[in-house]
């Protein structure tokens, strides 16, 4: 029995000691790991400011600016990590952590699949210069102004100061108009006179009423073309051209239009004719006929 003990003993010593000469041998290996690391630490977090900071210049979304330090000080981390591991030749647990980490990252992937494309758009847009914060667009249905762009959403503020919260994927993958990449904006205004009119006193008064209000510099044309012979009028559209970069300034601009032209046609009494029905009431087939 003692002997067992004694044997027991004796075993654990040596193992002890085999740890004690293992740590002691591996010693300089286990410091250069932890300067690594530490080194890494250190260097994440400077590249974690200095990375938002770089970010934060051309993209007003703190929240896409801090992850995209975060995501930069990560990386960073583990590549202190594989570095540590490597100097204390662990690479069998380096590359179990790799295997680890790509069957992690393809689990995580498939679960958040919606969320991570999200996300990832939200990144996409927030380098588009074509759509920023304070732009006023049109897309899947909604019209209004961009008042955020965060990591999932895109927010619009529409006329009757509703919020509308649009993910992000369904911006990227469908089509949209930006009213405010351009500061001008082609206004159309179409009407109708009726069939005893003069349409050359009609398109004259009409281009007057709009060059009355819309002086360019430029020069631009106001344009006036007769469409159709309509059911109880002659139809024609204006086209010109204001400074607008959104859609309420379109409205306001064809409002203004639609009075002056309808201003300037009374006053040279121009009618503009709404549809007539005509109704007959002798019909041989009243009900009050005598039969025969």
């Amino acid at each position: 029995m003692n002997d067992k003990i004694q044997a027991s003993f004796i075993d654990i010593y040596d193992k002890i000691e085999g740890w004690v000469t293992a740590l002691i041998e591996n010693l300089p290996n286990i410091i250069v790991a932890i300067i690594v690391m530490v080194v890494s630490y250190y260097a994440a977090r400077f590249v974690n400011k200095w990375v938002v900071k770089l970010a934060s210049k051309r993209i007003p979304q703190d929240s896409i600016s801090n992850l995209i330090g975060r995501i930069s000080a990560t990386a960073v981390v583990l590549l202190g990590l594989f570095l540590a591991l490597g100097a204390m030749d662990l690479s069998k647990t380096l590359n179990t952590l790799l295997a680890g980490a790509g069957i992690s990252g393809l689990v995580i992937g498939l679960a958040l699949q919606g969320t991570l494309s999200n996300l990832l758009s939200g990144v996409v847009l927030s380098f588009r210069k074509k759509i920023e914060i304070g732009n006023w667009i049109e897309t899947n249905g909604y019209s209004g102004e961009v008042i955020d762009i965060n990591l999932n959403s895109l927010v619009l503020k529409e006329f009757d100061n509703n919020l509308v919260v649009i993910p992000n994927k369904t911006i990227i993958e469908n089509p949209f108009k930006n009213y405010s990449l351009t500061t001008r904006m082609r206004i159309v205004v179409s009407c109708g006179v009726g069939y005893e009119s003069d349409l050359e006193l009609v398109k004259k008064l009409t281009k007057e009423a709009i060059g009355e209000l819309y002086k360019d510099d430029d020069d631009s044309e106001i344009e006036f073309y007769y469409t159709e012979f309509g059911d109880s009028s002659i139809n024609f559209i204006c086209r010109f051209w204001v400074d607008a970069q959104n859609a309420k300034n379109k409205l306001d601009a064809k409002s203004v239009a639609i009075r002056a032209i309808k201003t300037k046609f009374n006053a040279n009494d121009i009618n503009i004719p709404f549809p007539i029905r005509t109704l007959e009431f002798n019909n041989k087939l009243n009900i009050n006929s005598p039969q025969k």
